[in-house]
């Protein structure tokens, strides 16, 4: 079946002007891309007036994780409807294969973030995985390899270095999925176990990446100018003492760097951005490819131990509640609280569990003050409700400013970092974190439209090694989205809906149209991409 998409302004992905021409597509390719194409046998859409790009591409997502849900298409409505097509998975060490069949810790997998729930089966490796979605799932999912994955599937959450044969372990179950097509290994050095790993270990990995020619995608240890990840309060900002460790572990390795979600958590955070891009850039020239990303969002979303140390995270749930391991929590985190420009006002709850609803989209300064207690009591009290695996909204993580300022460097692509929760408050970059991007460079705030439609196709599918992905051109997959730059320019953001987004083809196949969603076509659309 032909498709000629007519009259069209074509941004094709290489960051080049726009230009007025005609797509053709046949099956699940682009057969033709130029001016005053011949009709041929094809159905004719007029798109006068609308623009057309490669569908966009999330470079940061944790979808792998919804992808073989029995019934996937609620959990990817929202990402087809800001314009997404394919997703990077994987991320922050946190993929949903990569684990040893056997293991006794599979429960484990997904550091209480994710969970295997409602699957249509259990995928140890990218091939089974891969197999099982494959035209049968809503968008393209291509999946990084996670450390903390494969790490924990050996050893749980213990908080030691591992022995030769545990890591020689790991360190096979990343290589398989490499193998098998994973487009990079993750590190995700704030979550369990991973936050355990040594940089001994870390740098292996590292080499691992090297070796393959995959990108290395770090959740740094810490996001903040003070954290739990450090025992020193005072001296070098913690972000950038992560961000030191990441140059440490790569240094002479020929490696692609991706530092996961560029945020500065806490006001007194927003000072490290300077510092932040300049090491970037000096990695880039010792040799290192250090890239970065960025959602268009001022706040995140994490698990609710995310500022709690180390020290404590490895506790027994009795040893956590004796006195003096309160106390030095305690005087950690108010001291924490002061340096950082960041508290429990800052932490919303998204969900802690069932039964605990009342919680929800309340701060844990106002829940403390509901129930006459100090804002710590009452964050330990979440932290226990929620077995230490609930849910936050946490900002602010960024500015208008900064967002506009690294959205035009370089070196950045744009992602989402976000995913449907089936309970609770939902984080809102699953409704319109990509027209915002483009609403920022219509309204002069961003990066020129074709750099910035370049960040969200091209630029991610090169960086992965996605063939035939990310740019309109003939030969390539027929993954367009066709949007409207007026009601992009003149929409407004953060209405928990999408706008300016007027038809999405998923692999040639139509499967949103004027907001209209093709239950249908959108139910088997996506493929398995494998870099």
């Amino acid at each position: 079946m032909k498709t000629l998409l007519q009259h069209c302004r074509i941004y094709d992905g290489t960051g080049a002007e726009a230009f007025e021409g005609d797509i053709q597509i046949e099956d699940d390719k682009i057969l033709a891309v130029g001016q005053n194409l011949p009709i041929v046998d094809a159905k004719v859409v007029d798109l006068s007036g609308k623009s057309v790009s490669s569908g966009f591409f999330d470079a940061h997502s944790h979808n792998d994780w919804f992808a073989a849900k029995k019934n996937p298409a609620p959990y990817f409505e929202p990402f087809v409807r800001q314009g997404i097509t394919s997703f990077i998975t994987g991320n922050c060490g946190l993929s949903m294969t990569g684990f040893a069949e056997n293991s006794l810790y599979i429960d484990k997998v997904g550091a209480g973030l994710f969970h295997m729930d409602d699957l249509t089966g259990v995928y140890p490796d990218l091939n089974t995985f891969f197999s099982a979605i494959d035209g049968n799932t809503p968008l393209n999912i291509a999946s990084l390899t996670g450390h903390c994955s494969a790490r924990a599937s050996g050893t749980g959450y213990l908080n030691r270095s591992l022995s030769e044969a545990e890591e020689q372990q790991m360190l096979s179950l990343l290589e398989e999925n490499l193998k098998q097509g994973a487009c990079g290994v993750s590190l995700g050095l704030m979550y369990e176990p991973g936050l355990y790993a040594p940089k001994e270990e870390l740098r292996k990995v590292a080499e691992l990446c090297a070796r393959y020619g995959r990108p290395l995608t770090v959740h740094p240890r810490a996001c903040s100018a003070v954290s739990m990840a450090y025992p020193e309060l005072l001296g070098r900002p913690h972000l950038l003492r992560a961000l030191d460790e990441l140059e440490e572990i790569t240094r002479g390795l020929n490696v692609k760097l991706q530092y996961s979600h560029a945020i500065f958590v806490g006001t007194n955070s927003f000072k490290c951005k300077d510092e932040l891009i300049a090491n970037i850039e000096r990695m880039r020239k010792n040799g290192v490819d250090a890239m970065f990303d960025i959602y268009a969002e001022l706040l995140g979303v994490s698990v609710i131990t995310a500022i709690m140390p180390v020290w404590y995270q490895a506790l027994s749930p009795k040893d956590k509640r004796k006195f003096f391991n309160k106390l030095k929590f305690r005087i950690l985190a108010n001291a924490s609280i002061l340096l950082l420009g960041f508290g429990f006002d800052d932490i919303q709850i998204a969900y802690i569990g069932e039964g605990y609803e009342e919680y929800e989209g309340k701060t844990v300064h106002q829940i403390a003050r509901e129930k006459g207690m100090n804002d710590l009591d009452a964050y330990l009290m979440l932290c226990e409700m929620s077995h230490f695996a609930g849910r936050v909204n946490m900002g602010p993580y960024s500015t208008p400013q900064i967002v506009s300022e690294l959205s035009c460097h370089d070196n950045v692509l744009y992602m989402t970092d976000a995913w449907v929760e089936e309970n609770g408050v939902q984080n809102p970059a699953i409704y319109d974190c990509f027209p915002k991007f483009l609403h920022l460079s219509l309204t002069g705030k961003g990066d020129t439209m074709p750099r910035a439609i370049r960040k969200m196709t091209g630029a991610v599918a090169d960086r992965f090694a996605i063939k035939e992905r990310g740019y309109v051109k003939p030969g390539y997959f027929a993954d367009l989205t066709v949007f409207d730059e007026t009601a992009l320019k003149n929409g407004v953001p953060d209405q928990s809906k999408a706008f300016g987004i007027d038809r999405v083809y998923v692999n040639g196949r139509l499967v949103l149209e004027d907001e209209r969603l093709d239950e249908a076509a959108f139910r088997t659309a996506g493929r398995a991409l494998r870099a």
